[in-house]
């Protein structure tokens, strides 16, 4: 399949999710003995195997992007959800090398656009789009070790997926064949409201861990306080209104990509118990 680019892999961060699902692909495209690269803004910052090449560059300056894409045929684009450059001019470089580009997208703000710059490049595409991540869940664990999580919306149903499964269902469409100009919407195996996966971390820890609703004029100050960014508590709050009316589907994905069944919730808040004890 030739070599490979990923572009953003990054530490263990809570708010960088994509970053994290990078740092799982490329170390298992290096396991799997494959030629692979890593596009970083700073590699000491970056955690990835000893033998993993990394290129300094930036997607938001695609003139740094040049020496990085050398020999490369296969792009993994992460795009940073905020903050960036517009995505024409980065993924016209891109497009210029690679012979393929496979985007973990979200479907929805600012993918959208890259979505469409991808297509208009004409280089055959992928597109995988995670639904809310079970590790979203790591921002509760100061509150869940009080034993209450204080958030809005507690109804909103998801279908959490495992950030493994995300990077497994990556690396299938990175070196197997047949997957040009697919969208695949990648989910996990239930759908579980917010309350619901509070409880379920609860039962994990060991300990009760209840939901308590804030009035919805103080929530979003709250959520501020917490997060600092408005445009992504605002997203946030409107993206959990609307699973509240309508839960978010659950897909047959990652069962007919990998052939097995999507890890559950309870599993993933198995391995992540101490991160929240």
């Amino acid at each position: 399949m030739g070599e490979f680019l990923v572009t953003g892999p990054a530490g263990d961060a809570v708010g960088d999710l994509a970053g994290r699902v990078g740092v799982r692909i490329v170390s298992r495209l290096a396991e799997a003995g494959l030629t692979v690269r890593a596009l970083v803004s700073d590699p000491s910052r970056t955690r990835l195997p000893p033998h993993v090449e990394t290129a300094r560059g930036d997607l938001a300056a695609p003139e740094t992007l040049e020496p990085a894409l050398r020999g490369v045929e296969t792009v993994f684009l992460i795009w940073p959800d905020r903050g960036a450059a517009a995505p024409t001019p980065a993924v016209e470089v891109i497009a210029k090398h690679a012979r393929r580009i496979v985007h973990l997208s979200g479907g929805r703000g600012p993918h959208r656009e890259i979505e469409r710059a991808i297509r208009w490049t004409g280089v055959p595409c992928t597109f995988l789009r995670p639904t809310g991540y079970a590790a979203d869940t790591l921002r509760w664990a100061h509150q869940v070790r009080r034993g209450v999580v204080r958030q809005p919306y507690g109804t909103a149903a998801r279908s959490p997926v495992h950030e493994r499964d995300v990077a497994a269902v990556a690396v299938h469409v990175l070196t197997s064949a047949g997957h040009g100009g697919a969208t695949y919407t990648i989910s996990g195996p239930e759908t579980l409201t917010r309350a619901e996966q509070a409880r379920i971390i609860g039962e994990t820890v060991g300990h009760e861990v209840r939901w308590e609703e804030p009035p919805a004029r103080t929530a979003r100050e709250e959520l501020l306080a917490a997060w600092g960014d408005p445009a992504a508590v605002d997203d946030a709050l409107a993206e959990w209104a609307s699973f509240a009316g309508a839960p978010e589907r659950v897909t047959d994905t990652v069962q007919r990509l990998l052939g097995r069944r999507a890890l559950t919730f309870r599993q993933w808040a198995g391995e992540h118990a101490a991160d929240f004890r």
